[in-house]
């Protein structure tokens, strides 16, 4: 009689093993891409919404007046408030920002009648540059 042969029980060759890992490491490849590029996005949006509310005290009544200039946060706003401490005048002098004013904009209206408005852009540059538009509507 011939001996009895051992019956194999199935498992993967090292082809399906090398194919396998592969595949999984393509995917971790990708998520980790995914993950850094959302991680960016997370931080530009972030620094945005900071830089915006900081911008805010530049948009005074007269921001206009400033075409072409580079302006602090406290020049700005000194003659609508008194800043009495001297930690926060400092604060406010560390912030500042570009100013470019292009010419305003006049919007007709399309009929020949109805509101006009005129349009002014404000761009304040910085390490995340803003722009902020203004509206004047008149012969309403």
């Amino acid at each position: 009689m011939l001996p009895s042969v051992k019956t194999l029980r199935p498992a993967f060759t090292i082809i399906e093993i090398i194919i396998s890992v592969i595949i999984i490491s393509v995917s971790i490849i990708y998520v980790l891409k995914l993950h850094s590029q959302n991680h960016a996005h997370i931080v530009y949006l972030s620094e945005r919404n900071k830089l915006s509310l900081q911008d805010s005290l530049f948009l005074t009544d007269d921001v206009i007046k400033y075409h072409k200039d580079k302006k602090d946060a406290y020049e700005v706003l000194r003659k609508y408030f008194k800043v009495k401490e001297s930690k926060s005048r400092e604060l406010l002098k560390k912030n500042s920002r570009d100013f470019f004013i292009p010419e305003p904009l006049n919007l007709l209206p399309a009929e020949g009648y109805g509101p006009t408005a005129i349009v002014d852009e404000i761009k304040i540059k910085d390490k995340y540059s803003s722009s902020y538009f203004r509206f004047k509507i008149s012969n309403f």
